[in-house]
């Protein structure tokens, strides 16, 4: 029975530590009392038992209400956290910038909004939501390439919007319900803008389309893609129902009324130094608004961008040559002028 020995000594040090003390403090054995870690507790000495402390009062303190000394206080004490910190000098904390880092931050603030394009459908679309560019001097710029406003959403019929780059062919995009990629007039322009930029976001091979009330502006979905070969054309046969920008011009040969009009689109188009189907249809008809002929305007294009001006055929998508000496484009895959 000698094995049991330690089994007595344990039960006995059990009933003596679990003994109740007669005028005791504790509750379960009638030890002494002491404060708890947890406030409005006792704790007992013995057993460790601990209870509510019926002679607590709960003192509640609302917080501090604001103030404009508290406000600084706080303000001051970020600021100091801030320079004491790894993140000093952020957010204006050091004031002895140079003249060129304050244009910079400028310049910066500027184009901040103007340069976070991007509202997407997150559900249909993999991108990241936001698109960001830089300039050589850490600038923010605009991802915009083109735009489309509906100015009025009384569309009659023969509503066309093409999107082009050279090389990659053209898309197509028609008031027609019935096409695939087709749009819907709504009952306003605001919605009818929304159905033209979901029928771009889903067929689209070139751009993204982002909605702004009644504007739809574009971006391009490869960064490989330069955006002065993008070309935005929109036929509107039956009146001004739509109309298309980029650079910051708009591309409606009716309002366009002078020579110089005309030298500002052909500017823009040869910016990269192709002429594209689109490009050749709007700058026909603004040649037909002003009574331009087609020698005037070749000898315009070699004096803007050169002989080497080259001319996307409508057949088959090569390259056509300029011929100075007979005022047009000859493509040699189709052997044929264009």
């Amino acid at each position: 029975m000698a094995g049991f020995g330690g089994m007595r000594k344990g039960r006995e040090e059990a009933r003596t530590n679990l003994g109740y003390t007669e005028g005791g403090d504790c509750p379960r054995c009638g030890g002494s009392a002491e404060d708890s870690s947890m406030t409005g507790y006792l704790q007992c000495t013995g057993c460790q038992h601990e209870w509510p402390d019926p002679n607590h009062v709960e003192e509640r303190k609302g917080p501090e209400p604001p103030s404009h000394k508290r406000d600084a206080e706080l303000i001051e004490q970020f600021k100091s956290e801030m320079a004491s910190g790894e993140l000093a000098n952020v957010l204006g904390v050091s004031k002895d910038l140079t003249g060129e880092q304050e244009q910079s931050l400028k310049r910066l603030e500027d184009r901040w909004m103007s340069g976070m394009q991007g509202h997407f459908n997150a559900a249909s679309e993999e991108r990241k939501p936001l698109m960001i560019s830089f300039d050589d001097d850490d600038n923010i710029m605009s991802t915009e390439v083109g735009a489309i406003t509906i100015v009025s959403n009384g569309f009659d019929g023969g509503e066309e919007i093409r999107l082009e780059y050279p090389g990659r062919g053209t898309e197509f995009y028609a008031y027609n319900e019935r096409s695939p990629t087709g749009w819907k007039r709504g009952r306003n322009a605001e919605a009818t803008a929304r159905s033209i930029a979901s029928v771009i976001n889903r067929s689209s091979r070139l751009v993204y389309a982002n909605l702004n009330n009644n504007r739809v502006s574009f971006e391009l979905r490869d960064s490989d893609l330069k955006p002065a070969s993008f070309v935005i054309f929109v036929d509107d046969p039956g009146g001004t129902d739509i109309v298309a920008e980029k650079g910051g011009v708009v591309l409606d040969h009716r309002d366009f009324s002078t020579l110089q009009d005309y030298r500002n689109v052909v500017e823009m188009v040869l910016e990269d130094g192709i002429i594209s189907p689109s490009e050749d249809q709007l700058l026909w008809a603004m040649r037909e608004q002003l009574n331009i002929d087609e020698a005037y305007h070749v000898q315009m294009v070699i004096d803007i961008c050169g002989e080497q001006t080259l001319k996307e055929c409508t057949s088959c998508g090569s390259m056509a040559e300029l011929y100075p000496e007979y005022a047009a484009w000859y493509c040699h895959s189709c052997e044929a002028w264009c």
